[in-house]
């Protein structure tokens, strides 16, 4: 019996604990071999992954696959999380300008990195669920370009000045609130949500899990001509998890494989971005899927 031939793959994923097994070769495999891209933050490949089709496997943001999918880029989406995370942490304010809450963001001046920002879409999501913002009455202020070409963003959006940073916007009051991140960069500033860990966790418990950020996806020739190479890789990267914490409880890892076990992230999400018109129309989450896709366990 002839034996499958081995393919490289050009791949791109940042270096996570989840993953390191497969990055240093601790876990390694007879069908496929990695050719890491040289860039150091994955987010910054996802322009060249959707705009130019450069990877044939790579972690891409859920927010951005699902916009990628509506404009038929060549790529299959592998149901592994590589970067899940709590997301109401991620929203600043400045105190000394005043107390500010969720409730109080009618008709003030938000920034987020970008619009389509998969963070970004969480956080809107959230806020509106959870705490009963009215997103319409929020000014969104941007300071980057779609990772896809095609979309342009909603006419209610504002672009920030050129030059201008968010963080900075924020300390002199020409912001109310900011997306920033895991970590702020500057002392003087203070979560939105308050005790925004306990946020996290009880939306996590209410809702299937903590949020995905990024997945794996594979290029759609790829995928349809090996699908014995598509289920190789999926077997890696949980065996990369499992090699990184063989204790992780099920409910609230972040790190999630399958499509059930990440069902009710997907579908909100799907939700959250027809709602705030990063996509045209809805889909279900199996349609996200191919046949092979789908059936990964």
């Amino acid at each position: 019996m002839t034996r499958p031939e081995r393919l490289k793959l050009h791949t791109l994923l940042g270096n996570y604990p989840n993953v390191a097994a497969i990055r240093n070769g601790a876990i390694a495999s007879d069908l496929v071999e990695f050719d890491f891209a040289d860039i150091a933050v994955a987010n910054r490949g996802f322009k060249p992954l959707v705009r130019e089709a450069r990877f044939d496997l790579g972690e891409l943001a859920i927010g951005t696959f699902l916009q990628a999918r509506a404009y038929a880029k060549p790529y299959v989406l592998i149901p592994a999380t590589i970067l899940g995370r709590g997301q109401l942490h991620t929203i600043a304010y400045d105190p000394s300008r005043g107390h500010l809450a969720p409730s109080d963001l009618a008709g003030k001046r938000v920034g987020v990195r970008a619009y389509t920002q998969t963070t970004g879409v969480w956080v809107r999501g959230m806020l509106a669920d959870f705490y009963g913002v009215d997103l319409a009455r929020v000014c969104w202020v941007t300071f980057e370009d779609p990772h896809l070409a095609e979309y342009e963003d909603p006419e209610f959006i504002e672009r920030a000045p050129a030059g201008k940073d968010i963080v900075q916007m924020l300390l002199d009051g020409e912001l109310d609130a900011a997306i920033i991140g895991d970590t702020f960069p500057d002392a003087r500033l203070k979560p939105l949500v308050p005790d925004a860990a306990a946020a996290n966790r009880a939306w996590a418990q209410k809702n299937g899990g903590i949020p995905i950020n990024h997945m794996l996806v594979m290029r759609q020739s790829i995928a349809h001509a090996r699908p014995d190479v598509v289920k190789d890789v999926f077997d890696l990267f949980r065996r990369a998890r499992q090699a990184d914490a063989p204790d992780a409880p099920d409910a609230l890892d972040p790190y999630r494989f399958g499509v059930e076990a990440n069902r009710r992230s997907l579908e909100l999400m799907i939700d959250y971005s027809f709602r705030q018109r990063l996509i045209p129309n809805r889909c279900t989450v199996d349609e996200l899927f191919d046949a092979t896709t789908r059936a990964l366990r």
